[in-house]
């Protein structure tokens, strides 16, 4: 099953527009729920200025500033290109996780944009002590609409809960991902031709903005 890019854009939104202390006190989130908790009010903070979010190159730098920390992009990255990523060359993995971070930064900035009435409730989260990796469960909350389950995968990076997969209904990011990219790099003969391709659609895109 794949994600549409309108599910997908609801899903990254509810990251960045996330009101996540309506629902549970800052005390009783733990270590990991609190890296998302942060994230996300910082940006929801930053993200009211209406002159800001006009600027979109400014918009997606912020974004990518804020969320860097809470997100492991070079395990994202190998994740989504699973095989691949073993087969490809240190030039080809660095690139390639710069695009797709610049995709995914795209992609959680013009969902704000569309989506600004999202709310999130953290679920309780079974964490044994000393455990290393986590599921954090939350509900999407929108007035008049069913809750959606979003679920984010983390593990602890020395002292720091970082984020490495989101889950919509069950439906995982990085799979969805690793079908699309496994069905391009098919279809255009190499992971390198892929690479251009998103590097065009990537800098075309944020021109046009």
């Amino acid at each position: 099953m794949k994600i549409k890019h309108y599910t997908l854009s609801v899903l990254l939104a509810t990251f960045i527009s996330a009101m996540p202390f309506t629902h549970i006190m800052a005390s009783e989130l733990s270590a990991p729920q609190v890296s998302i908790a942060e994230a996300s009010d910082k940006l929801q903070q930053r993200m009211q200025d209406k002159g800001f979010i006009k600027d979109f190159n400014k918009v997606t730098q912020f974004v990518d500033q804020t969320i860097y920390p809470h997100v492991d992009f070079d395990k994202i990255s190998a994740l989504v290109l699973g095989k691949i990523w073993k087969t490809a060359t240190p030039d080809e993995q660095t690139r390639f996780k710069k695009e797709f971070q610049t995709l995914l930064v795209r992609t959680y900035s013009r969902a704000f944009s569309e989506f600004k009435e999202w709310s999130i409730r953290f679920l309780p989260s079974e964490m044994e002590e000393g455990a290393t990796k986590v599921i954090v469960k939350t509900e999407v909350l929108q007035p008049g609409v069913q809750p959606i389950a979003v679920n984010y995968r983390m593990y602890l990076n020395g002292n720091e809960w970082k984020a490495y997969d989101i889950m919509i209904e069950g439906v995982s990011l990085v799979t969805n991902y690793r079908t699309t990219f496994s069905d391009e790099v098919q279809a255009k003969g190499s992971l390198n031709a892929v690479i251009e391709s998103l590097a065009k659609r990537n800098a075309e895109a944020l021109k046009n903005s």
